[in-house]
């Protein structure tokens, strides 16, 4: 019986796990495709989901995710990404010849009164 459990467990040893064995065949399918390759898996996958699921599925995942990027950045996060979008929404406006989009400044006030609306009426929610 002890060589019989001692067989097993070296039959055990020697096997991968799932990990690795995900981890080794992700290493070999990028080393055989490029990136046409994975933007083309995940059009077809993008379209399926569209075709399986409605607006409400999308409002779910967009709330759940709102929600966790919040309970994981700080004011300075927010700040950054209004800071980037301002300047390349300016950027744009100025490659457009002026057709009335909203300057830098304007983008990143509006955010910013936004983002302060949404905190507000979330910590007044958890009252």
């Amino acid at each position: 019986m002890a060589n019989r459990n001692n067989r097993d467990n070296n039959d055990n040893n020697n096997k991968m796990t799932l990990e690795e064995a995900g981890r080794k065949g992700g290493e070999a399918t990028s080393k055989n495709h490029d990136r046409e390759f994975y933007e083309e898996i995940g059009r077809k996958g993008g379209e399926a989901t569209a075709e399986n699921h409605d607006r409400e599925f999308y409002e779910e995942i967009g709330r759940k995710g709102g929600e966790a990027t919040a309970e994981n950045h700080d004011r300075e996060f927010y700040e950054e990404i209004g800071r980037k979008g301002g300047e390349a929404r300016a950027e744009q406006s100025n490659n457009s010849n002026g057709n009335g989009k909203m300057s830098q400044e304007e983008a990143g006030r509006k955010g910013g009164e936004a983002r302060a609306r949404q905190r507000k009426n979330n910590n007044s929610d958890e009252r």
